[in-house]
Protein backbone atom coordinates (compact mmCIF):
# COMPACT_ATOMS: atom_id res chain seq x y z
CA UNK A 1 0.00 0.00 0.00
CA UNK A 2 1.37 3.19 -0.82
CA UNK A 3 2.00 5.57 1.49
CA UNK A 4 0.33 8.98 2.00
CA UNK A 5 2.39 11.94 1.48
CA UNK A 6 3.36 14.15 4.77
CA UNK A 7 2.63 17.30 3.01
CA UNK A 8 4.65 19.62 5.35
CA UNK A 9 7.58 17.52 4.61
CA UNK A 10 8.01 19.94 1.45
CA UNK A 11 7.31 22.74 3.72
CA UNK A 12 10.93 24.26 4.78
CA UNK A 13 9.03 26.53 6.91
CA UNK A 14 6.04 24.52 8.30
CA UNK A 15 4.53 25.00 11.35
CA UNK A 16 3.40 28.52 10.87
CA UNK A 17 2.46 30.73 8.49
CA UNK A 18 6.22 32.51 6.94
CA UNK A 19 5.93 36.37 7.10
CA UNK A 20 9.08 38.63 6.86
CA UNK A 21 9.54 40.29 10.08
CA UNK A 22 7.95 43.68 10.09
CA UNK A 23 10.84 46.01 10.78
CA UNK A 24 12.24 44.77 7.00
CA UNK A 25 8.78 45.06 5.96
CA UNK A 26 8.81 48.94 7.07
CA UNK A 27 12.73 49.34 5.82
CA UNK A 28 11.35 47.78 2.17
CA UNK A 29 7.74 49.99 2.06
CA UNK A 30 9.98 53.08 3.55
CA UNK A 31 11.76 53.38 -0.15
CA UNK A 32 9.04 52.84 -2.22
CA UNK A 33 7.34 55.45 -4.00
CA UNK A 34 4.15 57.22 -2.51
CA UNK A 35 0.63 56.62 -4.51
CA UNK A 36 -1.66 59.17 -3.81
CA UNK A 37 -5.29 58.66 -4.87
CA UNK A 38 -8.54 60.41 -3.03
CA UNK A 39 -10.33 57.54 -3.29
CA UNK A 40 -7.48 55.51 -1.73
CA UNK A 41 -9.03 55.42 1.79
CA UNK A 42 -6.71 52.50 3.80
CA UNK A 43 -3.13 51.76 1.83
CA UNK A 44 0.23 50.75 3.91
CA UNK A 45 0.47 53.63 6.44
CA UNK A 46 -0.87 52.02 9.45
CA UNK A 47 -0.21 48.05 8.50
CA UNK A 48 -3.87 47.24 7.66
CA UNK A 49 -5.03 43.53 6.65
CA UNK A 50 -5.98 45.05 3.23
CA UNK A 51 -5.95 48.10 0.44
CA UNK A 52 -9.54 49.95 0.39
CA UNK A 53 -10.92 52.03 -2.34
CA UNK A 54 -13.91 54.21 -3.01
CA UNK A 55 -16.04 53.37 -5.65
CA UNK A 56 -18.83 55.50 -4.95
CA UNK A 57 -20.00 57.06 -1.91
CA UNK A 58 -21.69 53.86 -0.60
CA UNK A 59 -19.15 51.43 -1.82
CA UNK A 60 -15.57 50.69 -1.00
CA UNK A 61 -13.39 47.75 -2.57
CA UNK A 62 -11.06 45.78 -0.01
CA UNK A 63 -8.14 44.13 -1.56
CA UNK A 64 -5.97 41.83 -0.09
CA UNK A 65 -3.86 38.62 -0.50
CA UNK A 66 -1.98 36.01 1.40
CA UNK A 67 -0.28 32.79 0.79
CA UNK A 68 2.11 30.42 2.45
CA UNK A 69 3.70 26.66 2.87
CA UNK A 70 1.32 23.71 4.46
CA UNK A 71 1.27 23.39 7.96
CA UNK A 72 -0.92 20.34 7.66
CA UNK A 73 -0.34 17.11 5.42
CA UNK A 74 -3.43 16.48 4.61
CA UNK A 75 -3.90 18.67 1.45
CA UNK A 76 -7.24 19.38 1.85
CA UNK A 77 -7.50 20.84 5.23
CA UNK A 78 -4.18 22.85 3.83
CA UNK A 79 -6.44 24.04 1.27
CA UNK A 80 -8.94 24.62 3.93
CA UNK A 81 -6.86 27.02 6.36
CA UNK A 82 -4.60 28.68 3.41
CA UNK A 83 -8.28 30.03 2.39
CA UNK A 84 -9.92 30.87 5.22
CA UNK A 85 -6.72 32.64 6.61
CA UNK A 86 -6.80 34.87 3.33
CA UNK A 87 -10.92 35.60 3.84
CA UNK A 88 -9.67 36.46 7.28
CA UNK A 89 -8.39 39.78 6.16
CA UNK A 90 -11.39 40.96 4.78
CA UNK A 91 -13.32 40.06 7.65
CA UNK A 92 -11.18 42.46 9.98
CA UNK A 93 -11.85 45.23 7.61
CA UNK A 94 -15.92 44.99 8.31
CA UNK A 95 -16.44 43.46 4.68
CA UNK A 96 -17.78 40.86 2.64
CA UNK A 97 -15.38 38.71 0.59
CA UNK A 98 -17.15 38.91 -2.94
CA UNK A 99 -14.27 37.28 -5.51
CA UNK A 100 -11.45 35.10 -5.00
CA UNK A 101 -8.32 34.23 -7.26
CA UNK A 102 -5.96 31.12 -6.20
CA UNK A 103 -2.05 31.73 -5.65
CA UNK A 104 -0.30 28.14 -6.36
CA UNK A 105 3.63 27.72 -5.67
CA UNK A 106 3.67 23.79 -6.57
CA UNK A 107 6.12 20.70 -7.46
CA UNK A 108 5.37 18.95 -9.95
CA UNK A 109 6.50 15.83 -8.04
CA UNK A 110 3.34 15.89 -6.17
CA UNK A 111 1.24 15.11 -8.47
CA UNK A 112 -1.95 16.68 -9.89
CA UNK A 113 -3.97 14.67 -7.34
CA UNK A 114 -2.54 16.85 -4.43
CA UNK A 115 -2.87 19.89 -5.87
CA UNK A 116 -6.49 18.75 -6.69
CA UNK A 117 -7.09 18.63 -3.19
CA UNK A 118 -5.79 21.18 -1.95
CA UNK A 119 -7.88 23.82 -4.59
CA UNK A 120 -10.74 21.76 -3.24
CA UNK A 121 -10.30 22.50 0.10
CA UNK A 122 -9.71 26.60 -0.62
CA UNK A 123 -12.89 26.23 -3.07
CA UNK A 124 -15.17 24.74 -0.43
CA UNK A 125 -14.13 27.78 2.07
CA UNK A 126 -14.52 30.40 -0.82
CA UNK A 127 -18.44 28.66 -1.53
CA UNK A 128 -19.02 28.42 2.73
CA UNK A 129 -17.72 32.60 2.72
CA UNK A 130 -20.51 33.16 -0.27
CA UNK A 131 -17.72 34.49 -2.59
CA UNK A 132 -16.62 33.35 -5.92
CA UNK A 133 -13.77 31.72 -6.67
CA UNK A 134 -12.73 32.87 -10.48
CA UNK A 135 -9.28 31.54 -11.37
CA UNK A 136 -5.71 32.42 -10.25
CA UNK A 137 -2.26 31.90 -11.27
CA UNK A 138 0.29 29.32 -10.75
CA UNK A 139 4.35 28.67 -10.97
CA UNK A 140 6.23 25.47 -10.33
CA UNK A 141 8.23 25.70 -7.58
CA UNK A 142 9.87 22.89 -4.75
CA UNK A 143 8.16 24.56 -1.94
CA UNK A 144 4.90 24.14 -2.12
CA UNK A 145 3.05 27.51 -1.02
CA UNK A 146 -1.23 28.18 -1.57
CA UNK A 147 -3.32 31.23 -0.70
CA UNK A 148 -5.59 33.83 -2.31
CA UNK A 149 -5.81 37.15 -3.55
CA UNK A 150 -9.48 38.28 -2.31
CA UNK A 151 -11.63 41.07 -2.76
CA UNK A 152 -14.41 42.67 -0.81
CA UNK A 153 -16.59 45.10 -0.46
CA UNK A 154 -17.39 47.37 2.11
CA UNK A 155 -19.20 51.05 3.06
CA UNK A 156 -16.60 53.76 3.20
CA UNK A 157 -18.10 54.54 6.30
CA UNK A 158 -17.86 51.52 7.96
CA UNK A 159 -14.29 50.08 7.68
CA UNK A 160 -12.45 48.90 10.40
CA UNK A 161 -8.89 49.47 10.72
CA UNK A 162 -5.78 49.37 12.97
CA UNK A 163 -6.42 52.90 14.26
CA UNK A 164 -9.00 54.04 16.36
CA UNK A 165 -8.58 52.15 19.97
CA UNK A 166 -9.43 54.88 22.51
CA UNK A 167 -8.36 54.94 25.94
CA UNK A 168 -11.17 52.48 28.75
CA UNK A 169 -11.91 50.48 25.53
CA UNK A 170 -12.09 46.83 26.28
CA UNK A 171 -10.49 44.23 23.80
CA UNK A 172 -11.67 41.24 22.80
CA UNK A 173 -10.25 38.07 20.94
CA UNK A 174 -12.56 35.43 19.20
CA UNK A 175 -9.62 32.61 19.08
CA UNK A 176 -7.75 30.84 21.12
CA UNK A 177 -3.36 30.96 20.93
CA UNK A 178 -1.36 28.50 20.23
CA UNK A 179 -1.84 27.73 16.59
CA UNK A 180 2.20 27.83 15.62
CA UNK A 181 2.55 25.80 18.85
CA UNK A 182 0.50 22.85 18.40
CA UNK A 183 1.21 22.51 14.89
CA UNK A 184 4.49 22.48 15.46
CA UNK A 185 3.78 19.78 18.17
CA UNK A 186 1.99 18.08 15.25
CA UNK A 187 4.86 17.64 13.26
CA UNK A 188 6.78 15.93 15.72
CA UNK A 189 4.24 13.69 16.11
CA UNK A 190 3.65 14.41 20.15
CA UNK A 191 0.46 16.18 19.44
CA UNK A 192 -2.88 13.92 20.36
CA UNK A 193 -5.44 13.64 17.84
CA UNK A 194 -7.93 15.59 20.02
CA UNK A 195 -5.18 18.51 19.86
CA UNK A 196 -4.52 18.02 16.60
CA UNK A 197 -8.44 18.03 15.84
CA UNK A 198 -8.70 21.40 17.85
CA UNK A 199 -5.56 23.35 15.99
CA UNK A 200 -6.84 22.09 12.68
CA UNK A 201 -10.76 23.19 13.32
CA UNK A 202 -9.55 26.96 14.79
CA UNK A 203 -7.82 27.58 11.91
CA UNK A 204 -10.19 26.45 9.42
CA UNK A 205 -12.90 28.35 11.03
CA UNK A 206 -14.10 31.09 9.13
CA UNK A 207 -14.41 34.77 11.13
CA UNK A 208 -17.47 35.16 9.19
CA UNK A 209 -19.58 35.02 12.65
CA UNK A 210 -17.65 36.93 14.71
CA UNK A 211 -17.47 40.03 11.97
CA UNK A 212 -21.20 39.56 11.38
CA UNK A 213 -21.79 40.00 14.98
CA UNK A 214 -18.83 42.90 15.59
CA UNK A 215 -21.13 44.70 13.23
CA UNK A 216 -24.16 45.03 15.56
CA UNK A 217 -22.06 47.01 17.45
CA UNK A 218 -19.51 50.10 17.16
CA UNK A 219 -16.05 48.68 16.29
CA UNK A 220 -13.45 51.21 17.11
CA UNK A 221 -10.65 49.27 15.53
CA UNK A 222 -10.10 45.42 14.09
CA UNK A 223 -7.66 43.23 12.91
CA UNK A 224 -6.97 39.63 12.74
CA UNK A 225 -4.33 37.94 14.83
CA UNK A 226 -1.87 35.97 12.02
CA UNK A 227 2.06 35.57 11.59
CA UNK A 228 3.28 38.46 13.62
CA UNK A 229 1.28 37.34 16.80
CA UNK A 230 -1.21 38.71 19.33
CA UNK A 231 2.18 40.53 20.30
CA UNK A 232 2.63 42.05 16.92
CA UNK A 233 -0.67 42.87 15.68
CA UNK A 234 -1.60 44.19 18.78
CA UNK A 235 1.55 46.99 18.52
CA UNK A 236 -0.09 47.34 15.03
CA UNK A 237 -3.24 48.17 16.95
CA UNK A 238 -1.17 50.56 19.47
CA UNK A 239 1.05 52.05 17.20
CA UNK A 240 -1.39 53.39 14.55
CA UNK A 241 -3.94 54.52 17.95
CA UNK A 242 -1.02 55.97 19.63
CA UNK A 243 -2.18 54.01 23.12
CA UNK A 244 -1.02 51.42 25.04
CA UNK A 245 -2.63 48.15 25.66
CA UNK A 246 -3.05 45.64 28.88
CA UNK A 247 -3.58 42.20 28.43
CA UNK A 248 -3.45 40.12 30.84
CA UNK A 249 -2.29 36.43 29.98
CA UNK A 250 -4.75 34.81 32.33
CA UNK A 251 -7.56 35.77 30.42
CA UNK A 252 -6.60 34.53 26.97
CA UNK A 253 -8.31 31.76 25.58
CA UNK A 254 -5.40 28.89 24.74
CA UNK A 255 -5.73 25.72 22.13
CA UNK A 256 -5.47 22.66 24.09
CA UNK A 257 -1.93 21.65 25.35
CA UNK A 258 -0.66 24.39 24.09
CA UNK A 259 0.84 25.95 27.15
CA UNK A 260 2.68 21.72 27.72
CA UNK A 261 4.58 22.32 24.55
CA UNK A 262 5.58 25.31 24.96
CA UNK A 263 6.59 24.48 28.34
CA UNK A 264 8.92 21.92 26.33
CA UNK A 265 10.39 23.71 23.76
CA UNK A 266 8.24 23.35 20.83
CA UNK A 267 8.37 26.55 19.36
CA UNK A 268 8.17 27.41 16.41
CA UNK A 269 11.63 29.26 14.89
CA UNK A 270 8.70 32.70 13.89
CA UNK A 271 8.20 32.84 18.10
CA UNK A 272 12.09 33.97 18.26
CA UNK A 273 11.40 35.90 14.89
CA UNK A 274 8.69 37.69 16.22
CA UNK A 275 10.23 38.41 19.85
CA UNK A 276 13.61 39.90 18.07
CA UNK A 277 11.20 42.35 15.97
CA UNK A 278 8.98 43.06 18.73
CA UNK A 279 9.81 42.57 22.47
CA UNK A 280 11.31 45.95 22.87
CA UNK A 281 8.04 47.62 22.51
CA UNK A 282 6.29 45.35 25.32
CA UNK A 283 6.73 45.01 29.59
CA UNK A 284 6.08 41.83 30.45
CA UNK A 285 5.56 40.82 34.05
CA UNK A 286 8.35 39.03 35.57
CA UNK A 287 5.29 36.38 37.17
CA UNK A 288 4.98 35.99 33.26
CA UNK A 289 6.45 32.21 32.51
CA UNK A 290 8.31 31.41 29.69
CA UNK A 291 6.21 28.93 28.19
CA UNK A 292 3.23 31.91 28.50
CA UNK A 293 5.89 34.43 26.92
CA UNK A 294 6.22 32.49 23.84
CA UNK A 295 2.17 31.61 23.29
CA UNK A 296 2.43 35.67 23.64
CA UNK A 297 4.81 36.00 20.61
CA UNK A 298 3.51 32.87 18.85
CA UNK A 299 3.13 33.11 15.11
CA UNK A 300 -0.51 32.46 14.23
CA UNK A 301 -2.09 30.93 11.11
CA UNK A 302 -6.06 31.80 10.68
CA UNK A 303 -6.28 33.43 14.04
CA UNK A 304 -8.97 35.21 15.44
CA UNK A 305 -10.80 39.04 15.38
CA UNK A 306 -9.30 41.33 17.95
CA UNK A 307 -11.44 44.36 18.43
CA UNK A 308 -11.36 47.34 20.57
CA UNK A 309 -14.80 48.33 21.49
CA UNK A 310 -16.61 50.73 24.37
CA UNK A 311 -16.17 49.71 28.05
CA UNK A 312 -20.10 49.08 28.09
CA UNK A 313 -20.15 47.15 25.13
CA UNK A 314 -17.89 44.62 26.11
CA UNK A 315 -19.99 41.98 27.69
CA UNK A 316 -22.73 42.15 25.85
CA UNK A 317 -20.79 41.68 22.57
CA UNK A 318 -19.36 38.78 24.36
CA UNK A 319 -22.90 37.07 24.47
CA UNK A 320 -24.35 38.54 21.47
CA UNK A 321 -21.22 36.26 19.75
CA UNK A 322 -22.65 32.78 21.89
CA UNK A 323 -25.70 34.00 20.53
CA UNK A 324 -24.82 34.38 17.17
CA UNK A 325 -23.51 30.68 16.86
CA UNK A 326 -19.77 31.35 17.63
CA UNK A 327 -18.28 28.09 18.08
CA UNK A 328 -14.15 28.89 19.07
CA UNK A 329 -13.53 31.00 22.06
CA UNK A 330 -13.76 34.51 22.75
CA UNK A 331 -12.54 36.64 25.60
CA UNK A 332 -12.47 39.98 26.82
CA UNK A 333 -8.49 39.83 27.23
CA UNK A 334 -7.43 43.68 27.86
CA UNK A 335 -8.02 46.98 27.98
CA UNK A 336 -7.03 50.53 26.00
CA UNK A 337 -5.11 53.37 27.98
CA UNK A 338 -3.53 56.58 27.60
CA UNK A 339 0.00 56.27 25.73
CA UNK A 340 2.71 55.53 27.68
CA UNK A 341 6.29 54.47 27.80
CA UNK A 342 5.52 50.64 26.28
CA UNK A 343 2.55 50.15 23.64
CA UNK A 344 1.87 47.18 25.43
CA UNK A 345 2.12 45.70 28.68
CA UNK A 346 1.31 41.84 29.30
CA UNK A 347 0.53 41.28 33.10
CA UNK A 348 -0.51 37.91 34.51
CA UNK A 349 -3.62 38.77 36.37
CA UNK A 350 -5.95 41.57 36.12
Amino acid sequence: MEEKIKLTQYSKSAGCAAKLGPKILQEVVGKLPKFQDENLLVGVETSDDGAVYKISEDLAMIQTLDFFPPMADDPYVFGQIAAANALSDIYAMGGDPRLALNIVAYPNCLGSEVLGEILAGGAAKVKEAGAVLAGGHSINDEEPKYGMSVTGFVHPDRIWKNAGAQPGDLLILTKALGAGILNTAVKADLASPEEKKAVQESMTYLNKTAMEVFRQFPIHCCTDVTGFSLAGHGLEIAKASQVSLEIFTDKLPLLPGALDYASMGLVPEGTYRNKAYQKEETFLEPEISEAMEDLLFDPQTSGGLLAAVAFEDGEKLLEALKEGGLVTPAAVIGRVEERKEHFIYFRRKK
